[in-house]
């Protein structure tokens, strides 16, 4: 009966996403690990950005601006998730640039924050 009530009350908590979440207004600093966003940790937006680390913003500007600087030799593709309202929707991303190029995102809705995660490799040219 114990492990009947234990499995129900697993069963009752709610699965977090992968992901990195980035209210609007944050900037974090994080690494790669098995896809997903590692070691992160809030910063200011001025911080620079550690080799082999990436470093994102989130602001509300037109809706919402996100940008995101990549400050090692890896291409990423990755998903980005629009949080309102405690509701997520998929957002469109364009390839992350190595090299510590920025990458610049701009959706229209207004969120109240960004969930990133699902990094793959990807080659240098990118697309958008």
């Amino acid at each position: 009966m114990k492990l009947v009530a234990a499995l129900l009350l697993l069963a009752a908590v709610p699965v977090q996403a992968a992901g990195l979440t980035v209210r609007t207004g944050e900037t974090w600093i994080f690494t790669v690990k098995k896809g997903e966003p590692a070691h992160a940790r809030r910063v200011a937006p001025s911080a620079r950005i550690p080799k082999g680390q990436i470093k994102v913003s989130v602001r509300p500007m037109l809706g919402t601006a996100m940008t995101v600087t990549n400050n090692s030799a890896i291409a990423y593709t990755y998903r980005a998730e629009l949080l309102s309202g405690g509701k997520a929707s998929v957002a469109r991303s364009c390839t992350l640039p190595p090299n510590a190029r920025p990458s610049f995102e701009q959706w229209q809705q207004n969120a109240d924050a960004v969930r990133i995660g699902g990094f793959k490799v990807a080659s240098a040219d990118g697309t958008c």
